[in-house]
């Protein structure tokens, strides 16, 4: 059982200017016999409006339907029917086995009337329009600013047979079960016909109808009527996305429920067919709401049918998550083994054949229930057609090519895209149809067979104003002695002109034979329909053909031979390095000199020359080998070339680069271009390249420059290599030590040490320089300085002789207030306070620090800071 899918759904939206309650709604017509005059006929006329059970204050108590000539669309009158019954039809019992189910609630307003017709030809439009649709429908933007119109078609003669005696489909009233999101749901859609007319179904769109100014036109507009847009994501065939779908046969609607809650509009049309003839199309309008409830229960499709192989992998198609327990029982008759307790089983089934596929669920909360649904079983079906036409106005002519492996075709729904006519669908194998727009147009065929199998195929039809026409070329040549095989493709008879020096002429291909430059005219004409083209034919009494004498090229090189010439086809001969002896202009890379003949032909004219290609080698030229230098030093290069001259680059660190032998100085690994040219052979020049690396430049340091005082020793810090040498060696305790020791006496002022740092095979120098104060360890502190940041004494900073910690350094202005302070022996004031520079004037300072004896010394003064 399966009683816990709701639907609240309706099919035309009814609503007034400042409320909207309309569930949707319907119309439909019965045939009653013939009318009181000769050549007419009485019809039954039956609206009905589904109206949300809190707006029953908003019941329409009229309503206007239009009819009107479904030929040339033109009102034969209006109908004022006044409302006939309600009743309120509500839902009250619930499996038990949904949370939180809905309200399910409506008024179904009923207005009838009967009316007299008489009898056309065409048959009758009736038509019904309303203002406004709720807001809010989440497939349709905007909902709330289109009406909704309620259609039907009353039949006439087609193809010589009268229909007029026809009743509409009547869909089935199955209103009070529920949706709820992402769950599976099966919605009835199917209808009964009181003729047995044969029943097919389709998604389609809505229509739009009245609007807030005017809420029941009086009269209705006649056809055609507009679609509504619908949401990204939605569209006519997809009102509730991509996993829900319509049979085709059934009508019923079944998937899995979109995940966003509210309203939500379904179009679907039944056909009408009767011996294979189309003749009628009713619309029902649903709006549908998807309602916040979950489910326990067992859901599959309708139906499972499999025209590919044999396997199908099934599933429970309700997404509630509290199902424990799955039983399912694939249906095959005789067997024990076809049984599965998997939630998501996958079955291969022995032979051909329906089956009844059955399943069984049980709850955590032990909610059960089960449902079944059928298996077809049937392999080797394709569907596909074959359309034939390209003009408007001229039938297309549409061939079923589906072919099936078990039972026969049977079944045909034809779409043909065109929705500039009722007259859009058919249920013939084989039909035709006349395009009146020019335009692309998507052709659906829906096809399916006696043992259930449905599918359908898809194309795009273009239809011109012209039928398709194609020449492989508009211009050509031929000999005057020569025939030529023209060719046009196309559907339909061909005819050509002048209808001089030409055989089959009423043929695609003919073949002519001017004797002057002439223009050919096709004309294809399919069933009416004509286009036209030309192609002009060139006629030469004869042909030349010229090329160079002769040509010279590089060895190894390839080169473009190009023939001057009328002719159509080529031979080279020989054909030694060529890419292709037919090419009118081949590439040809011969490796020693060879002469070329060609002859060209125009149909039976020929004619022939020849030219020469000489080889000649490429410029001899080698720079040298590879090197690698320390940085700052030069590498001398040797390069020998056989070419009548050469040029380096680049020529910016190249001594004598007008040599073979320049000398090299880069900075960085640069690689040396030599280019040689040879003016009496090869055009081209040849080129080598040296590559002279650069090592990394050694960051050779003595360290900075220092004061000692005599008998002092000081320790020395080279960096930046591997190895060092000092000189000169004066005072040292060892010259081969990054760090030696230095004690100079009373007879040095100064002396600068020279270091070579030394890594690998590359060097580099530094110097240092001491100068020997003759004193006690002291510290000096200038008398003035002069702060005008022009690189002399701009600085006020201590001297520091045999002092091997300086601990403070402070300046103070006349005031008492600090200046400046530092404990770093390499800094100094700068005369500025804050960023402020200080006036000129006497500031007193405070040194202190510690000999290399350790002894203390304290020192106070004063200096003038001069600007």
């Amino acid at each position: 059982m399966r009683p816990f899918l709701l639907l609240i759904s309706s099919m035309m939206l009814v609503v007034t200017a400042f409320a909207r309650h309309g569930k949707g709604g319907s119309i439909t017509y019965e045939y009653i016999g013939q009318g009181s005059l000769v050549g007419s006929s009485k019809y039954r006329i039956t609206a009905k409006h589904y109206i949300d059970c809190d707006g029953t204050q908003f019941i329409e108590s009229e309503s206007f339907v239009g009819i009107f000539n479904a030929g040339n669309g033109g009102l034969i009158k209006t109908l004022t029917i006044p409302q006939t019954s309600q009743i309120i039809i509500q839902k009250a019992d619930f499996n038990p086995c949904i949370s939180q189910p809905p309200k399910v609630c409506y008024v179904v307003v009923t207005y009838v009337a009967e009316t007299e017709l008489a009898d056309s030809p065409g048959g009758f439009v009736i038509t019904e329009q309303e203002c406004c649709r709720i807001g809010g429908i989440i497939n349709i933007p905007n909902s709330a600013s289109y009406g909704i119109t309620n259609t039907n078609v009353i039949p006439g003669i087609i193809n010589g047979v009268d229909y007029h005696t026809n009743n509409s489909p009547v869909f089935a009233q199955k209103d009070t079960v529920v949706i709820c999101h992402n769950a599976f749901f099966s919605l009835d859609f199917g209808a009964t016909d009181k003729d047995g007319d044969q029943l097919t179904y389709a998604f389609t769109a809505a229509k739009s109808g009245g609007n807030m100014q005017t809420r029941q036109p009086n009269p209705p507009t006649g056809p055609p009527y507009a679609d509504v847009p619908y949401q990204a994501a939605f569209s006519a065939l997809l009102p509730l996305g991509s996993r829900v779908t319509i049979d085709s046969k059934t009508g019923m609607i079944s998937g899995i429920a979109p995940g966003t809650l509210g309203s939500y509009v379904i179009a679907v049309n039944v056909f009408e067919s009767r011996n294979g003839v189309l003749i009628g199309t009713s619309k029902k309008e649903v709006q549908v709401t998807v309602a916040d409830c979950s489910l326990s229960a067992a859901a599959l499709k309708p139906s499972y049918i499999n025209c590919d192989d044999f396997t199908f992998t099934f599933r429970n198609e309700s997404t509630s998550n509290n199902a424990s327990r799955y039983f399912w029982d694939f249906g095959v008759t005789g067997s024990t083994t076809d049984v599965s307790t998997s939630p998501t089983p996958v079955f291969t089934y022995p032979d051909t054949g329906r089956f009844v596929l059955r399943l069984k669920v049980q709850s955590v909360a032990g909610c059960e229930d089960s449902t079944v649904s059928d298996v077809i079983v049937y392999p080797g079906f394709t569907p596909a057609f074959r359309a034939t036409g390209s003009c408007f106005e001229t039938p297309f002519e549409f061939t079923d090519l589906t072919t099936t492996r078990y039972g026969e075709v049977n079944n045909w729904q034809w779409d043909f895209g065109d929705n500039y006519t009722a007259a859009n669908m058919s249920a013939a194998p084989n039909p035709t149809h006349a395009y009146n727009t020019l335009g692309s147009y998507q052709v659906t065929l829906t096809v399916g067979t006696s043992k259930g199998c449905l599918d359908t195929a898809i194309q795009t039809v273009v239809v011109s104003d012209k039928p398709l026409l194609t020449l492989p070329f508009s211009d050509t040549l031929i000999c005057s002695i020569d025939t030529l095989l023209l060719r046009a493709t196309g559907t339909g008879n061909f005819s050509w002109s002048p209808g001089v020096n030409i055989l089959n002429s009423e043929t695609a291909s003919p073949l002519v034979f001017p004797k002057v430059t002439s223009d050919y005219v096709v004309t294809l004409n399919e069933k009416g329909c004509v286009a036209k083209d030309t192609i002009r034919v060139n006629v030469l009494d004869g042909i030349s053909v010229t090329l160079p004498a002769d040509t010279t090229i590089c060895q190894t090189d390839s080169i473009l031979l190009r023939p001057v010439s009328a002719g159509l086809q080529y031979q080279w001969l020989p054909a030694i390095g060529l890419n292709n002896a037919l090419l009118k202009n081949p590439h040809v890379a011969p490796q020693a000199d060879q002469v070329y003949q060609v002859v060209a032909n125009l149909g039976k004219c020929q004619a022939t020359t020849s030219t020469r290609v000489h080889v000649v080698p490429y410029p001899a030229v080698a720079a040298g080998n590879d090197t690698i230098i320390c940085y700052g030093t030069f590498a001398q290069l040797r390069a020998s070339v056989t070419a009548s001259s050469y040029t380096w680059s680049p020529l910016a660190s190249l001594q004598d680069a007008g040599t073979l032998t320049p000398v090299a100085r880069p900075l960085q690994a640069t690689r040396y271009v030599l280019t040689a040219y040879d003016v009496i052979g090869c055009p081209k020049p040849s080129r080598d390249t040296v590559l002279v690396s650069v090592l990394p430049r050694i960051p050779a340091f003595a360290g900075n420059d220092t004061v000692v005082v005599a008998g002092q020793p000081l320790q020395l810090q080279a960096t930046g290599g591997s190895s060092y040498q000092w000189s000169p060696a004066t005072g040292l305790s060892n010259p081969f030590l990054a760090n030696p020791v230095a004690r100079l006496g009373t007879a040095t002022d100064s002396i600068s040490y020279s270091v070579r740092v030394s890594k690998g095979a590359c060097s580099a120098n530094d110097v240092i320089k001491i100068t020997v104060f003759k004193t006690l360890p002291e510290i000096f502190v200038p008398s003035a300085f002069t702060p005008n940041s022009d690189g002399s004494n701009d600085v006020l900073k201590p001297i520091l002789a045999g002092i091997k910690r300086l601990d403070s350094f402070k300046v103070f202005n006349r005031w008492g207030q600090l200046v400046y302070s530092t404990s770093e022996p390499s800094e100094g004031w700068n005369g500025n306070l804050h960023g402020v520079p200080q006036q000129s004037g006497t500031f007193v300072y405070l040194v202190a620090g510690i000999t290399y004896l350790d002894q203390k010394i304290m020192k106070k003064g004063t200096v003038v800071l001069i600007r």
